[in-house]
């Protein structure tokens, strides 16, 4: 079901609302008056109360959750902080994954100079764990494609963690070469899970979200 402007609903109650956000569209307003247009104002404009509980950058697409209200929206930001909700991604990877699942477990802290690129740094870093299990390889294309958990928060943390291990995700325009780069017109990153306990009831929530690519 879409609404409004380029974006798909797919659930929607008195406590919380499930979109789709589309690859290249802002979660929330950024600064200056061209960056206004974004995923919270438009949902916005069919549900007043919607507010922003966690984000996903503007070149990945896919699941985000907005609450009904201020008081649900600390209910589900403690959970998110607490690790209650179980997040997955599909991505698709430069280079052929040896091994068919892992943990990669590295530090991430704001590159400085480079803002708003982040690294690892062993030394001031803050914790980042990411589980990774392989979906599919391409023997031809020397791609995998992959589910990913992240179990924090960080930022860009699947996007440095695989760059780190030496799988950039296609299309990635921070973190890539110019070759990988040049191979999808857009960042091969989706949110595409989400498990969670209804705010109000408890009962269970899953919310699938295909990838689009």
């Amino acid at each position: 079901m879409l609404f409004g402007m380029d974006f798909a609903l797919l659930h929607a109650d008195d406590s919380l609302i499930a979109v789709d956000k589309p690859e290249g569209l802002l979660a929330v307003p950024g600064r200056g008056a061209d960056k206004q247009d974004c995923l919270a104002t438009r949902v916005q404009s069919g549900w007043p109360d919607a507010l922003v509980v966690h984000r996903l950058d503007m070149a990945t697409s896919g699941l985000m959750l907005l609450a009904r209200g201020a008081a649900v929206q600390r209910a589900l930001s403690m959970a998110f902080q607490a690790r209650e909700v179980q997040k997955h991604y599909v991505a698709v990877v430069a280079g052929l994954i040896a091994g068919d699942s892992g943990v990669i477990d590295l530090p991430l802290a704001a590159d400085w100079p480079r803002r708003p690129l982040q690294k690892v740094d062993h030394d001031a870093g803050k914790p980042a764990l990411t589980r990774w299990r392989v979906l599919a390889r391409d023997a031809v294309l020397q791609q995998t494609r992959i589910e990913l958990e992240p179990i924090t928060g960080r930022t860009h943390q699947l996007r440095v963690h695989l760059l780190t291990i030496g799988h950039p995700i296609i299309g990635d325009r921070l973190y890539g070469t110019a070759d990988t780069q040049a191979l999808a017109p857009r960042l091969l990153l989706h949110a595409s899970r989400l498990d969670l306990s209804h705010p109000a009831t408890g009962a269970i929530l899953s919310f699938d979200c295909p990838p689009p690519f």
